[in-house]
């Protein structure tokens, strides 16, 4: 089932603060041990996927449906605003949080790609052989 666009921003962003004030209600349990640890960082790579699809949303329903989010400063902005939570709870959170939401960008990018993607036009191909005149 598909959502607008302003639902999906309103979704995505009241998700992205559960996600951060559970993280930060959780942060001496996340920082116990080096599994949850990781952990935390996983979970801030879905709060960099959460924010990152509210912003985009955002910028979607304010400047129109023909606007992209780029890499500066959109993803970069809230790359480092989960970078800065998973940094909360423990450093090595913030380094798994990086690979992962990298990981994640990556594959982002390529369904949105594959969903989104205008097909290339058709250019008629000429071969090496020229016709002959029937004169």
């Amino acid at each position: 089932m598909t959502v607008t666009t302003g639902i999906s921003f309103v979704l995505a962003s009241i998700s992205s603060v559960l996600v951060f004030s559970g993280m930060q209600m959780y942060k001496p349990w996340l920082s116990s041990s080096q599994v949850h640890t990781l952990l935390g960082g996983y979970l801030g790579s879905i709060f960099f996927v959460l924010s990152l699809t509210a912003v985009g949303n955002l910028e979607t329903c304010v400047f129109g449906r023909s606007f992209q989010v780029k890499v500066f400063p959109e993803v970069l902005f809230c790359l480092f605003l989960a970078l800065f939570t998973s940094a909360t709870v423990h450093r090595v959170s913030a380094t798994s949080c990086l690979l992962i939401s990298l990981c994640a960008l990556f594959y982002m990018n390529k369904h949105s790609q594959k969903v989104h993607a205008m097909p290339a036009p058709s250019i008629p191909v000429q071969t090496g052989k020229k016709k002959k005149n029937a004169s």
